[in-house]
């Protein structure tokens, strides 16, 4: 009999369970979306999802987001909007279960989240005013509907104590007696069939019309915040002026006609995209600003419409992300078009011992630049256009720094607010204390892009082909090698300029069998591409890539 009971009870403790885990998901996901809508009205460029993120991404080791970008690629802040989900999910459903079985417990843990979301929030560089109560907000809307359907579900599922043991012979022979016996309607307490029924649909109903408002609130949120993004109406509608220096035409036989092998000049629709913005940062253009701070002469702020009166340059740069492994795709070469940087410090006037440009982007990341590749006459921008349109939203619009030889984390800036001239000595940048190198030239690089790895073909003729790349230098010569033996000069395209990448092809009679073919470049200067393989950190990724490719007969 008392097996019975602790049986029953058992039952009923995971069925209440169950549902308040989902009063708990229900409620603090109705806070979060919520939340969200607040800050898309109030403070669109920080909301506590972005700064949590945020704070994450500035939080794990560098190892962890390489690891991270080689999974996910650019799919990085997807995963982790995925991720940060299912966290918040099942410590909202845990929320649910502490509170039904100690009062108070599952509001503390709301609690913390709302503290660890206020932190966050006043943590971020682009912080305002508007954003510190939004956390506070979520987690006291959280509080407030778990409380509510957890009340509701108690009334319908009562503590285990109070589950009557099941009817059972014995109990129904020893209830014979007419005196002894229960009305016919005895249930327990909060079971009654009265009360059952009705406790039943008010907390369903509770749960069901808290989900709806979590939902509308959603689609609201997202419609502000692509209202809040007039951003992208206003960029749809920018005329860019001409270049007073067009970029040079290219040469007719710089693109290959291969199958497999990518356009010379990357689509913006395909260009990489490696930052650490979690939400894309809406900068308006009419009210942006750039400022050059630090060690200069004085100080100068110019706005959009000054810079594009300026005389504009347009070239073609090829970028490249130092998390690309050998082989990799986190590289791209557009058609900029942007004042030249050097003319924005000449006015400025940096001091003497000056070698260092630090970066702002308006989300508070930042970059550190030798101040020599912004004066030494290389065509380093401050670009407002990508092949021949405004830059788009994700790749730094109104404007960003590009900066052709050097690696995107100590260049390629977007949503540039700042320029300050300073010393290594003195200042550092983002990705430096977290284990990379201070200045990230590019390595001379190669890849094999046709055949892919792995792919069959038929014996005979296999034409292979790819790029390379050495910017600000150019490459001299491509060669491969099958299965280790003698290296073979590819067919160089002539290339648009040192500072783009380079495509190649060369055909090598390949028999029945599988067949290991590498690549590797040499520069225009004679320096050959680095054979020792090492990992992206601290300073680019080394080694030849390789295939491997199976021979039909």
């Amino acid at each position: 009999m008392q097996a019975q009971v602790t049986q029953a009870r058992a039952a009923q403790r995971r069925r209440r369970d169950l549902w308040a885990a989902g009063a708990g998901l229900v409620a603090v996901g109705t806070a979060v979306v919520l939340g969200e809508l607040t800050a898309s009205l109030v403070s669109p460029t920080v909301s506590p999802v972005t700064a949590v993120g945020g704070a994450v991404i500035d939080a794990v080791p560098p190892g962890v987001k390489e690891w991270a970008i080689s999974l996910f690629g650019t799919a990085d802040k997807v995963a982790l909007l995925g991720g940060m989900a299912l966290v918040i999910a099942a410590l909202a459903a845990l929320s649910g279960v502490l509170e039904v079985r100690r009062r108070f417990a599952g509001v503390a843990l709301i609690a913390v989240f709302g503290v660890v979301g206020l932190v966050a929030v006043v943590s971020r560089a682009d912080l305002t005013a508007n954003a510190i109560p939004v956390p506070i907000l979520v987690a006291l809307v959280g509080i407030a509907l778990l409380r509510w359907l957890i009340r509701k579900l108690l009334k319908w599922q009562p503590a285990a104590a109070e589950v009557q043991p099941p009817t059972t012979a014995l109990s129904e022979t020893l209830a014979e007696t007419p005196a002894e016996a229960p009305p016919a309607d005895h249930t327990p307490a909060g079971h009654a069939a009265g009360d059952a029924g009705p406790a039943r649909r008010r907390f369903l109903l509770a749960l069901g019309g808290t989900a709806a408002v979590a939902a509308v609130a959603g689609v609201l949120a997202s419609t502000l915040r692509g209202a809040a993004a007039v951003v992208t109406d206003v960029r749809s509608k920018l005329a860019l002026p001409a270049p007073a220096a067009p970029a040079p035409r290219i040469p007719a036989a710089a693109e290959i006609r291969l199958d497999g092998l990518g356009p010379l000049v990357t689509p913006n629709r395909d260009f990489y995209r490696i930052d650490t913005a979690l939400r894309v940062p809406l900068v308006d253009p009419v009210t942006w600003t750039v400022k050059v701070t630090g060690m200069v002469e004085r100080e100068i702020e110019i706005d959009f419409a000054t810079l594009l009166a300026k005389p504009l340059t347009e070239r073609h740069v090829t970028i490249a992300c130092v998390s690309n492994e050998v082989g990799g795709d986190l590289i791209g070469n557009a058609r900029w078009l942007g004042w030249p940087v050097r003319e924005l410090l000449a006015l400025a006037g940096p001091k003497s011992g000056a070698d260092m440009v630090l970066s702002r982007s308006t989300d508070g990341w930042t970059a550190g630049t030798p101040l020599e590749a912004l004066t030494d006459g290389r065509d380093a921008l401050l670009a407002v256009g990508m092949n021949g349109e405004p830059l788009p939203l994700e790749h730094g619009f109104p404007v960003r720094l590009i900066v052709p030889g050097l690696y995107g984390y100590v260049s390629a800036t977007k949503w540039v607010t700042e320029l300050k001239v300073t010393r290594y000595a003195d200042d550092v940048a983002y990705w430096t204390p977290r284990g990379w190198s201070e200045r990230g030239p590019i390595k001379t690089s190669s890849r094999i892009d046709v055949p892919q790895d792995g792919r069959s073909v038929s014996a005979g003729t296999v034409v292979f082909g790819g790029v390379a790349w050495a910017q600000h230098t150019g490459i001299g010569k491509v060669e491969l090698r099958v299965n280790r033996g003698d290296w073979k000069q590819a067919e160089l395209a002539p290339g648009i300029s040192k500072d783009t990448w380079y495509q190649w092809k060369l055909a090598l009679p390949l028999t029945p069998g599988r067949h290991e073919v590498q690549v590797r470049a040499t520069a225009l200067d004679g320096v050959p591409q680095v054979e020792e393989s090492a990992p992206v950190a601290p300073s680019g990724a080394t080694g030849y890539h390789t295939v491997r490719v199976d021979v039909k007969s």
